[in-house]
C-alpha cells in the first residue's frame, strides 16, 4: 500500500464530506438576511415565520460543518507533516485569521440568531443575521486564501528548505484568490437557494404550508436565477486566471494536447492520455481562445508543451470540469423556466416543475464537489504549484495500514453523521414552519 496515496484519499474524503455543509450554510445565511430585511422593513410576521424556519435548518447544518471541519486541520500535522514544515510560516496565517476574525464573528452571533428572537430588538436580531452571513463569507475567504496560495503561490521566498512569508498582502491576494473566492461564494448562493426552492416545492407537492412554501420559493428562485447567471461571468473570470497562471490545468480541462491558435471550446470528448488525443471531440471553433484570452486567434498551450510527469490526472480533471459546467447550465435553464412560470402564475400548480426543484436539491452540492475536484486534481502533481510536489509533502512516519484504518473509521463516522443530518432535517421539515400564516398572503419583491 502507498501511504502517500492513502493520505490523499483520506484528505479527499474528509474535505469532500466537510464541503457539503459550508456552501449550504453560507448561501442560506444570505437568504435569511433577505427574509429578515423584508420583515424589518414591512413588520409583516409572515417574513419572520419564513426566516425562523430556515434558521432551524441552517443551525443543524452549521453544527455539522463545524464538527467535520475540525478533522482536516489535524491531518496537516499527521499525514502531511513535510508540507506543514515547508509552508507553516505561510499556511498558518490565513487559517489563524479565519479562526480569529471570521469564525469567532459567526459563532458569536449565531447564538443570538438561534435563541434571541424574543430576547433582543428586531434591529439587533437583523444585525445578528447579517453578522452570521458576513462571518461565514469571511471565513470562506481565508480558507480560499490558503488554498489559492497552493494554486498560485506568491509573496514568499525559500530559506533553509522552508517557505517564508515576505509580503503578506501578496500572499493573500495571490493571482487566484479573488476569482476563486467569487466563484466559490456565488456557488454557495446557488446551493442555498436550490435547497430552499426544493423544500418549498416539497410542501407544494404535499399541499402543506402553502403560503409559507409559495413565499419561500419566490425569494429563493429570484436569488437562484441571479446567482446562476452571475456564475457565467465569474466562471469566465476564473478561466482567464487559470489560462494565465496554470496553463496545463486549462489544457487538462479541455482535453487539449496540441498547442493551437484559435482553439475550440470542447463540449464533449473522451481524452486518451496514452494516445495523446481526445476522441469523439465536439467543440465550438475558436471559442476557447476567446474565453481564455479575449482573442479568437489567441494561442492556447496543449499538454504536449509540458513535461509528461507534470500532467494532471486527465480523466478526473476533464470529467469533473465538464460535469460542473453542464450542471451550471442546467441551473440557469431551470431558474429561467421558473421565473417564466412564476410571472405567468403557473409555478404553484406546475407539479412537474416542482418535482424538478425537489430532485435538484443535491445537484449544487455535486457541482461544488466537482469544482473542488477539478481545481485540486488539476493542480497535481503539485501540492504547491511549481514549488513542492504532493509526494514530497506527505509524512514519512505514518504507516500505510494506519492510514487505511483511519479511512475506514472516518467513513463509518461520516455515514453516521450524514444519516443524523438527514434525519434531523427531515424531522424539522415534517414539523413544518410551526406557525400559521394569513391565507393567500404572498411576498411582494
Amino acid at each position: 500500500m502507498d501511504a502517500a496515496l492513502l493520505s490523499r484519499i483520506q484528505f479527499a474524503l474528509t474535505v469532500g464530506f466537510h464541503f457539503i455543509f459550508p456552501p449550504l450554510t453560507i448561501g442560506m445565511a444570505w437568504l435569511i438576511v433577505i427574509m429578515q430585511t423584508l420583515y424589518l422593513k414591512t413588520k409583516n410576521e409572515l417574513y419572520r415565520t419564513i426566516s425562523q424556519f430556515w434558521i432551524k435548518l441552517f443551525a443543524i447544518s452549521f453544527v455539522m460543518g463545524v464538527a467535520t471541519g475540525i478533522v482536516m486541520e489535524f491531518q496537516f500535522g499527521t499525514n502531511w507533516s513535510e508540507y506543514s514544515r515547508f509552508v507553516g510560516d505561510i499556511f498558518g496565517a490565513p487559517l489563524a485569521a479565519e479562526g480569529i476574525f471570521a469564525f469567532f464573528l459567526e459563532s458569536a452571533f449565531i447564538g443570538v440568531l438561534i435563541w434571541g428572537k424574543d430576547r433582543v430588538s428586531k434591529v439587533f436580531y437583523w444585525f445578528s443575521a447579517l453578522m452570521v452571513a458576513l462571518g461565514s463569507t469571511l471565513s470562506a475567504f481565508w480558507i480560499i486564501v490558503a488554498n489559492s496560495w497552493m494554486q498560485t503561490p506568491a509573496g514568499f521566498h525559500i530559506v533553509n528548505g522552508r517557505a517564508e512569508l515576505t509580503d503578506f498582502w501578496s500572499a493573500v491576494f495571490n493571482p487566484s484568490t479573488v476569482p476563486r473566492y467569487l466563484h466559490t461564494v456565488d456557488g454557495t448562493l446557488i446551493t442555498g437557494a436550490f435547497f430552499v426552492m426544493g423544500i418549498s416545492a416539497h410542501y407544494l407537492l404535499k399541499k402543506k404550508h402553502l403560503d409559507f412554501a409559495k413565499n419561500s420559493l419566490k425569494i429563493a428562485l429570484i436569488a437562484a436565477l441571479a446567482a446562476s447567471l452571475l456564475q457565467c461571468a465569474l466562471g469566465h473570470y476564473h478561466a482567464v486566471q487559470v489560462a494565465e497562471t496554470q496553463p496545463e490545468k486549462l489544457a487538462a480541462f479541455e482535453g487539449a494536447f496540441e498547442t493551437e491558435k484559435g482553439a475550440p471550446l470542447l463540449l464533449f470528448g473522451i481524452p486518451d492520455a496514452e494516445a495523446e488525443t481526445t476522441r469523439f471531440a465536439i467543440g465550438i471553433p475558436k471559442l476557447l481562445s476567446w474565453v481564455a484570452f479575449g482573442d479568437f486567434n489567441a494561442e492556447v498551450k496543449g499538454l504536449k508543451d509540458f513535461p509528461r510527469d507534470e500532467w494532471p490526472p486527465l480523466g478526473i480533471t476533464f470529467t469533473s470540469f465538464h460535469l460542473m459546467v453542464a450542471l451550471g447550465s442546467y441551473f440557469i435553464l431551470l431558474t429561467l423556466v421558473g421565473i417564466y412560470l412564476l410571472y405567468s402564475g403557473k409555478i404553484y400548480t406546475h407539479r412537474f416543475y416542482q418535482k424538478l426543484l425537489l430532485y435538484s436539491i443535491p445537484l449544487p452540492f455535486i457541482a461544488n464537489e466537482l469544482g473542488w475536484t477539478a481545481a485540486e486534481v488539476g493542480r497535481q502533481p503539485w501540492i504547491v504549484y511549481k514549488v513542492m510536489k504532493t509526494i514530497d509533502g506527505a509524512s514519512f512516519t505514518v504507516p500505510a495500514v494506519q492510514i487505511l484504518f483511519s479511512i475506514i473509521i472516518f467513513t463509518a463516522i461520516y455515514i453516521v453523521l450524514f444519516s443524523a443530518w438527514i434525519y434531523l432535517l427531515r424531522k424539522k421539515i415534517n414539523d413544518g414552519p410551526g406557525e400559521s400564516l394569513e391565507p393567500g398572503k404572498e411576498v411582494t419583491i
